[in-house]
């Protein structure tokens, strides 16, 4: 039997015992092994790191990207409910009471809201309807004003599913003299309509007075004469022998075709605005005798100043500001084209001391023109007194520091929204006449429109 004289024990470490192909392994730096490859190889590790590195930093970025998204309030999705087919190019639609009125390529159509089935269709005169404003009169009538794609103002009247023309606003017979019709405005309860109209060298502005009580009056009558020669009919197509009727309808447009509604009443031609030149006057006392009234700012042409005066004025701007006028070009004053006007109800600014006015219809329009400083406020009576084509002059004048670039009514009319060119916006009490507010936008900066909420 073989015995061990001392107990076991684990033998020292020794450097000689170590294998020689895990040296390399232990001792060397993970990260270091890369250096160990030829150039290109190392290269390419570096590429393909940095690669990997940039779209982990995208995917990141996305990520909080839509986490981001899915914290914010989601839009909510409308669907059509239901449709319905024209039969030509639709360029435009306008929407009033239940009917839906499209302009096409070629004529007008109206479709019923109710089951969105076409109602009637006007095809006369073979035009291109480019816009189209409608406004519901009551009693199952409405007052339609197109334009067509010659410029040319067409005014109807829908009632029982019938068109029925009243009249072309702005038809001339010498095509020469022809205006185009680039705005219309068509206010709430639809006693007026305005238009905005541009010829050869200039522009005027036109309000028409709508004759809507005599309208639907001749609209009863006629659904009256309907309705007894509907009855009339029914009564001749009785068969006695068989005891039953034959029920026969005449379509809309034949009962309707013979009436005649009346035309439209120009009230107001606001044209624009003519240049500021020098006076006539010798002495203050003629300036004073052409103003009508002290109580309100003209706008500016019963003034002392020569025509001297004015090119004395001018030279002295041109040559302190010759090295600016330069750079950016003078531009030569010119009669505006365009204009924005609003209906207004009855406030304190528009209401004289002994007018009878009702609350909910159109006492004044305010008009201002492009490139002027004047917000100009005119009353829809002058034509009791004055002749419409003479030149009219505004009841009132509110001037602006800046040319006006773009304005906004309230849906109550009792508050003005002026923008100038100067980015500064100015909203107006009309009932009282002060400013309630301005606000300045950021420097170089234009509106383009503006808008109540």
């Amino acid at each position: 039997v073989n015995t061990w004289k001392h107990p076991l024990g684990i033998p020292p470490p020794s450097e000689k015992d170590w294998p020689k192909e895990d040296e390399d392994f232990f001792l060397l730096d993970p990260d270091r092994k890369r250096d160990v490859l030829p150039q290109p190889f190392r290269m390419i590790s570096k590429l393909v790191m940095q690669v990997f590195e940039s779209a982990m930093e995208i995917i990141e970025r996305r990520e909080m990207l839509r986490e981001a998204q899915k914290l914010k309030v989601q839009p909510q999705k409308c669907f059509p409910t239901a449709e319905f087919q024209v039969n030509e190019r639709a360029n435009c639609l306008a929407v009033s009471g239940k009917y839906v009125f499209v302009g096409l390529s070629v004529g007008l159509a109206a479709f019923s809201t109710c089951d969105f089935k076409d109602v009637c269709a006007w095809d006369a005169a073979k035009t291109e309807i480019c816009a189209i404003h409608a406004l519901d009169l009551g009693n199952e009538c409405h007052v339609l004003l197109a334009v067509d794609e010659m410029g040319l103002a067409w005014l109807f009247c829908f009632h029982k599913e019938s068109f029925l023309l009243v009249k072309i606003l702005n038809e001339v017979e010498d095509i020469s003299q022809r205006s185009t019709c680039v705005e219309v405005v068509l206010p709430r309860g639809g006693d007026y309509a305005g238009i905005l109209l541009q010829g050869n060298t200039k522009a005027w502005l036109e309000i028409y007075q709508l004759p809507k009580d005599s309208w639907l009056t001749e609209m009863e009558k006629n659904a009256g004469a309907a309705e007894e020669l509907a009855c009339s009919e029914r009564r001749s197509s009785c068969s006695p022998e068989v005891g039953t009727f034959v029920l026969q309808e005449l379509p809309a447009s034949a009962i309707q075709a013979d009436v005649e509604l009346d035309p439209p009443v120009l009230l107001l031609t606001v044209r624009p605005p003519k240049p500021i030149t020098g006076t006539s006057f010798k002495d203050p006392l003629d300036a004073l005798k052409k103003v009508d009234d002290g109580s309100m700012l003209g706008l500016g042409y019963n003034h002392l100043i020569k025509d001297s005066q004015w090119e004395l004025q001018e030279a002295i701007f041109r040559s302190t500001y010759q090295e600016y006028l330069e750079a950016e070009g003078v531009v030569k004053e010119e009669i505006p084209r365009y204009a924005t006007f609003h209906f207004l109800l009855p406030s304190r600014i528009l209401m004289g001391p002994e007018m009878e006015v009702q609350p909910d219809i159109p006492v004044g329009i305010g008009v201002h023109w492009d490139g002027n400083h004047n917000f100009c406020l005119y009353l829809l009576n002058h034509s009791l007194t004055e002749k419409v084509d003479s030149d009219l002059k505004p009841d009132v004048v509110w001037p602006c520091a800046a040319p006006i670039a773009c304005s906004a009514v309230s849906s109550c009319s009792r508050y003005l929204a002026l923008a100038g060119e100067d980015a500064t916006i100015t909203i107006w009490d009309k009932h009282l006449g002060y400013p309630l507010s301005v606000t300045a936008i950021l420097e170089e900066r234009f509106i383009r429109s503006i808008h109540f909420l």
